[in-house]
């Protein structure tokens, strides 16, 4: 009887225990995915989606592809020589460098936090309507986020935040994969999305493309997600053995970041984009997909929305925190009363478009395509490194990986000079 009833207790534990030992194999690329494919990113391929159609779904896949190649890249070189990216920058670069990534980094990350919630917020409102007169002010929804951010954060451990980020995450996908399949544009102009072109519209209308691509290539090729890459491999205590655990987890995030990114596009793409409308602001992908798409459609949208808006703010908020942290070669040990005291400003920048009533969408897409200025540094800085014979060794780059740095930093060049013309054109 006794040893029956240790097995059947030992069961469920072991169970449980293959469980936790399998996320923990996905939690960096979850981290990855929940920091990648937030507000911003939703707005980018909202936004391509019912100004475009299908037809820049070529630009997510381009995206997607550096993005798989530049993780595993910087991944690699951290598993090769224990060093996080901005350790790297800083000593065997210049200090300067380093220091011009928190700063350009930062800076991102700052109208992203604002953006984010500005979003969320005004999402949330709309949604509200439906329930109060008038709906619930803005400002309500977006101190309720700010402090649940904050909450999460306060507990201090890097794994608390990243089985966090996997729940918030699960709703998210599942969210907007259900839309693809209740909005699903016809497959025709899904595969004739796949040829790169640029969209040519009657009058000025063309011009907001270049915007919209540097932004989506801006929040899929994100140069903060390389460096913090470098941090999540060092936190999980993986070495050059390891090598395959990190690419399939590199692979693994890629290939959800292109799902996803992929299902809002044509969410938005089979209802506002057939029925003529263009995307301005947040509260129209709630209030015209009702009509559109029925009310369990926009609510449905309306919920993975918010998720992404929490799911990308945890790891926004511990940006800078974990850039000087690395910057310095000090203990991540998020507990500290300075590092709490950062992010509760950081944090508090949620604020600003609902106080001031800024236009959030506008905020969010200048602040991707500022991001993708900034990605031809981080091609040529992981360049450097990884042809460094003293640093890598053995495995120094080759000529297939360096042949991709090199095409990479032709369409990081090629995205910066979009983003700088579309910026110019809107101004």
């Amino acid at each position: 009887m006794t040893n029956t009833s240790d097995t059947g207790s030992q069961a469920p534990t072991s169970l449980r225990q293959k469980f936790f030992s399998g996320l923990a194999l996905i939690l960096p690329g979850i981290f990855l995915l929940g920091f990648n494919i937030g507000t911003g990113s939703v707005t980018a391929m909202a936004k391509a989606g019912a100004d475009y159609g299908m037809s820049l779904l070529w630009t997510i896949v381009a995206s997607c592809l550096c993005t798989f190649f530049m993780i595993n890249q910087y991944g690699r070189y951290t598993l090769i020589t224990g060093e996080t990216a901005l350790e790297a920058f800083r000593k065997h670069i210049h200090p300067t460098v380093g220091i011009f990534f928190i700063v350009a980094l930062t800076a991102g990350v700052c109208g992203s936090v604002m953006g984010v919630m500005g979003i969320v917020a005004e999402i949330c409102y709309e949604w509200s309507k439906s329930l109060v007169d008038g709906g619930i002010s803005p400002i309500y929804f977006a101190s309720f986020f700010v402090t649940l951010v904050y909450f999460i954060f306060w507990n201090g451990r890097t794994q608390f935040f990243e089985r966090s980020l996997a729940v918030i995450v699960a709703i998210m996908a599942a969210c907007f994969l259900l839309n693809f399949f209740l909005m699903m544009p016809p497959p025709i102009d899904i595969i004739k999305g796949l040829v790169p072109s640029i969209p040519k519209l009657s009058g000025d209308a063309d011009k907001g493309a270049f915007l919209v691509i540097a932004s989506m290539v801006g929040t899929t090729v994100f140069s903060g997600l390389f460096i913090i890459r470098t941090t999540l491999v060092k936190e999980a205590g993986w070495a050059l053995v390891d090598y395959k655990k990190q690419r399939n987890d590199a692979a693994f995030s890629v290939i959800l970041m292109f799902v996803i990114s992929a299902a809002i596009m044509a969410a938005a793409a089979g209802t506002l984009h057939v029925g003529g409308v263009e995307l301005s602001k947040a509260s129209q992908m709630v209030a015209l997909l009702e009509p559109l798409a029925g009310p369990m459609a926009a609510s449905i949208f309306a919920f993975g929305l918010i998720a992404a808006g929490v799911s990308s703010q945890i790891p926004n908020v511990l940006m800078l925190p974990w850039l000087l942290c690395d910057y310095t070669g000090a203990e991540r040990n998020m507990t500290l009363s300075r590092y709490r005291l950062l992010v509760l400003l950081i944090s508090l920048l949620g604020l600003v478009v609902p106080i001031f009533e800024a236009r959030p969408v506008l905020v969010m897409i200048i602040s991707q395509a500022f991001n993708a200025v900034i990605l031809p540094a981080t091609v040529a800085c992981i360049f450097y490194l990884s042809n460094r014979k003293d640093l890598m060794q053995s495995y120094k780059s080759g000529l297939m990986a360096n042949s991709f740095f090199g095409v990479i930093f032709l369409f990081a060049i090629f995205t910066s000079i979009v983003g700088i013309r579309g910026l110019w054109q809107m101004i």
